[in-house]
């Protein structure tokens, strides 16, 4: 075993996991309730070890050297694995207990809460971590090992994954409803050009689906104001300021109070599907595993029963 293997400690591979992520000493000490001296002493310990810099400095933060970055990469999937066996350990000895790792797409964020509430309330001795982030970070999340599982609408083709369908997606075009298209008769999609298009950004999984929609339809889709936040879309929607595609998800309330209306456009609201997901050939811990199961037995009641108040 080199000498390499044999004294690495845990508090060390933790310290620059933490730096890796969160691209700080200061944040990374936040993190792991340490003050930034101890920590940049367990980094100053690895690189004697490894006898080669790990972090170099980049303006005012700092950045991984290439040894720092594939050091990172195994510490992460040791740390993860190893706390996976303790959750392995807590289930052995009777206790249905451990971490659950989600990453969702943000307009997921309108769907999950709830069901993650159900799945803890049912299991009080698991703890929940929800990042939420635009599809293309939650793709890089899950091909890290950062999240365990990843709720988004389509799997990514980009990664290997073992997904699975648990609930619908109701995706749609929705105005002010005083706008002039909410009066008129039924008409096909080429009657939105000249439309101010309020859409998500580029990586996010509605723009994707609204791309799509035109491309399929032979049409260009002219994007009159891009914005990262559904809650704007929503905003500037309801203030007439354009038409706007979104998850009827994130405006179920809005949509069921009269603050905005679904356009009487043909095949409008489009179906689509949910996805859990985990990265193939990576083993899912129990509590993921669990938590799988209880979306494709049980999530699409609780999203009909929860959604039943508006």
């Amino acid at each position: 075993m080199s000498l390499f293997l044999r004294n690495t400690t845990f508090s060390q591979l933790a310290a620059l996991d933490a730096v890796a992520r969160l691209g700080s000493v200061s944040r990374a000490a936040h993190e792991l309730n340490r003050t930034q001296p101890a920590v940049s002493i367990q980094i100053k310990l690895l690189e004697e070890l490894a006898g080669a810099p790990l972090l170099q400095r980049s303006g005012r933060g700092i950045r991984l050297t290439e040894t720092g970055g594939v050091l990172a990469s195994y510490a992460s999937r040791i740390l993860a694995l190893w706390r996976e066996a303790g959750d392995e350990m807590e289930t052995l000895s009777g206790a249905f207990a451990g971490a659950l790792r989600v990453g969702a797409v943000t307009t997921a964020e309108y769907l999950l809460p709830p069901l993650l509430v159900t799945f803890a309330n049912d299991n009080p001795k698991v703890s929940v971590t929800l990042h939420v982030g635009n599809r293309d970070a939650i793709v890089r999340m899950l091909a890290g090992h950062e999240i365990d599982l990843a709720i988004m609408g389509r799997p990514p083709a980009e990664l290997r994954t073992v997904s699975s369908t648990f609930a619908k997606h109701p995706m749609g075009f929705i105005a002010a409803p005083d706008h002039p298209l909410i009066r008129k008769r039924r008409f096909g999609l080429a009657g939105l050009a000249g439309e101010h298009m309020l859409v998500r950004e580029r990586g996010s999984g509605t723009r994707a689906n609204v791309e799509r929609l035109f491309k399929q339809a032979g049409l260009t889709l002219r994007v009159g104001s891009e914005l990262s936040s559904n809650e704007a879309i929503k905003q500037m929607t309801a203030a007439g300021f354009g038409i706007g595609f979104l998850s009827l998800h994130t405006c179920a309330l809005e949509l069921a109070t009269g603050v905005v209306a679904l356009l009487p456009l043909a095949n409008n609201p489009i179906a689509r599907e949910w996805y859990v997901m985990h990265a193939k050939g990576r083993q899912v811990p129990r509590v993921a595993a669990a938590f799988e199961e209880f979306l494709t037995a049980r999530a699409q009641a609780e999203i009909d029963r929860h959604l039943g108040r508006y």
